[in-house]
């Protein structure tokens, strides 16, 4: 068969999987077997969902509902495989999830935050999502496969705009187009209605029904608002963490004995969970149809859906190629394909965000002219005691006293600027990560859903933050060293200065991939950036045991005891030491501990990618 065509697609109108593909051949069937969540501890446990049980067959639009708090969300997060369930089994076409998880491509999960970043446009958000999600395309089919759905879900004439720009109900198109990019057979949708105005509220209700009807997928619709409840074929009725009632929307009513969908809620308050837990045992089977019925169900007469099947003899060749590599899909992009996605998409967010892009050059730039002005003429030299034969003892103690006085000065400014160098650095590398993964951490959390690999993810912000880190340290030490004239090898004090400030970013890095918030985040890095100044003895000596117990966990310490043994051979090296309050290490020995540092900042910060915080 031959195909042809230009590609272009009139409005409303999408591609469908021509049948004889994957998801036509298989009658896909979400089942739930007495599923029980609890948190908490042993002792006084919280049960979030009590003895679920329903079965949804696929070309479904199941619609969830229930008064705040009743498990809604927390439903679709055990299905969905982002919380676990205490007992119980989810089965999808006959398989344990339990025992073996869904492919992430068989999954789209919109959340109720954006799922997109701000500082990008829709097109490019679409883009990125293919180039993680979907291995086998080409640019030509990826660029045809973006523009099916962007036009499906009604925001192709706005692919160019950034996200930020976006009103509320564009956004959830968006994060409802992202997920459709491997045309998953099950797509959850967690409150995608919130916050909309009826209108909107309606088109995105319209559009997930649509999206049921295009490739017989079933689709979870998390919503509080009752109005479009007519749209679903199931409706879900949760209360207090219990099933009240799994059927279609019109036996809702007869069930509930009320008149409206709006008079369910207020229905619902007259029993407790227990009295609709049993109701619903007892009267399931008058209500819930057969599911070998409900597999077979088809649009309804007279749709006014605007998604059309598209002959696939009038498609363009690549757009046929594009919607092919679903169906012979059997893996997410490699880590490799990933990594560089991730690379790429990070520095097009730094340089779009002008705030960011400033402050970095505000410190790249003012933070070595706060550590030159105390030596803007270079240091001065340190000159020897006359210490004569033809002068009385007097003038001799003179001299020494004045020599004395004169090293301790230099001294303590040689050693002063190397800590301004040090510690600066370490408040840049707070900066650098502090926000790095906290601030998107929902987002990251999403596209680990969808298959992104947590080792991808962090080398990506790896080498972002270590150019970064580069420029800093670099542009420090030479700017100082020239101005300055500061003694010793400049090549040895930038590989210090660099591991000092790549410990710091490695380590709030670390902290932002454990922290709930980047604000938290935030305040944990600064902390521990003053910390740095006092407990690296520098300035103030310690005591001995307590400076021996907290000396390894200082980067300012190795990073400064380094770059004085880096000027051994100079005069300024002795007179550092005549004043210093605190023991120097060698230099390889500080190199081995600001690699220590790196690596185990890196290694922490990977094993919080690896956890999930969806909360």
């Amino acid at each position: 068969m031959r195909l042809h065509t230009s590609g272009q697609l009139r409005p409303g109108q999408s591609l469908k999987l021509p049948t004889g593909g994957k998801a036509d051949s298989f009658a896909f069937v979400l089942a739930l077997s007495h599923i029980f969540l609890q948190v908490g501890s042993s002792q006084a446990p919280q049960t979030l969902l009590h003895d679920i049980s329903l079965q949804i067959p696929r070309g479904q639009l199941v619609g969830i509902v229930g008064p705040a708090g009743s498990g809604k969300s927390t439903l679709i997060k055990v299905i969905a495989g982002v919380h676990e369930a205490t007992e119980g089994n989810v089965h999808w076409g006959g398989r344990d999830l339990a025992e073996e998880d869904l492919a992430p491509y068989d999954i789209g999960y919109v959340p109720q935050f954006s799922i997109a970043y701000d500082h990008l446009t829709v097109w490019e958000s679409m883009i990125d999502a293919l180039r993680l999600r979907v291995t086998g395309l080409s640019e030509e089919a990826r660029y045809f496969r973006a523009k099916s759905i962007l036009n499906q879900v009604g925001i192709l004439g706005i692919s160019g705009r950034r996200v930020q720009f976006l009103s509320g109900g564009e956004k959830r198109r968006l994060g409802l187009a992202l997920e459709l990019v491997t045309f998953p057979s099950l797509l959850i949708a967690d409150e995608v209605t919130s916050g909309l105005d009826p209108k909107s509220e309606q088109e995105i209700m319209r559009l997930m029904y649509d999206l049921t009807r295009d490739s017989r997928r079933i689709v979870l619709a998390v919503t509080h608002n009752l109005r479009h409840i007519a749209l679903c074929d199931t409706v879900i009725v949760m209360y207090q963490g219990t099933l009240a009632y799994c059927g279609s929307p019109q036996a809702m009513l007869e069930y509930f004995k009320t008149e409206s969908a709006e008079d369910v809620f207020p229905r619902l308050a007259k029993r407790t969970p227990q009295e609709w837990e049993a109701a619903w045992a007892e009267k399931r089977a008058a209500y819930e149809p057969p599911a070998e019925t409900l597999a077979e169900t088809e649009p309804q007469a007279g749709s006014q859906s605007p998604v059309e099947a598209i002959d696939p003899d009038a498609m363009d060749p690549a757009t046929a190629l594009g919607w092919q590599g679903k169906r012979t899909q059997t893996a997410t992009p490699g880590a490799l394909a990933q990594f560089w996605v991730l690379t790429a998409r990070r520095w097009r967010i730094f340089f779009r965000d002008k705030s960011q892009v400033w402050l970095h050059l505000a410190l790249l730039l003012g933070f070595p002219c706060l550590v030159v002005i105390f030596a803007l003429g270079g240091l001065p030299q340190v000159q020897n005691p006359g210490m004569t034969a033809d002068i009385n003892v007097i003038e001799q103690l003179r001299e020494a006293i004045a020599f004395t006085i004169q090293s301790a000065k230099i001294g303590q400014l040689v050693s002063g600027l190397v800590i301004m160098q040090v510690v600066l650095l370490t408040l840049m590398g707070s900066n650098n990560s502090a926000r790095e993964i906290a601030a998107e951490r929902l987002i990251f959390e999403k596209e680990k859903l969808g298959g992104l690999r947590p080792a991808s993810y962090l080398a990506s912000k790896a080498v972002f933050l270590s150019i970064l880190v580069a420029l800093q340290a670099c542009w420090m030490a030479v700017f100082v060293h020239n101005i300055c004239h500061l003694p010793g090898d400049l090549g040895d004090q930038m590989l210090l200065l660099f591991l000092a400030n790549a410990a710091m970013t490695a380590t709030c890095l670390a902290i932002s991939s454990l922290m709930k918030s980047p604000e938290q985040a935030s305040l944990v890095s600064i902390y521990l950036v003053g910390f740095q100044l006092p407990l690296s003895g520098a300035v103030l000596g310690l005591p001995e045991f307590f400076g021996a117990l907290t000396r390894p966990f200082i980067a300012a310490y190795w990073s400064w005891s380094g770059i004085l043994q880096t000027m051994r051979d100079t005069r300024y090296y002795d007179v550092v030491q005549s004043v210093s309050p605190t023991v120097l290490s060698p230099g390889a020995i500080c190199l081995w501990a600001l690699g220590c540092h790196v690596g185990i900042g890196l290694f922490v910060a990977y094993l919080g990618c690896v956890r999930g915080r969806w909360e």
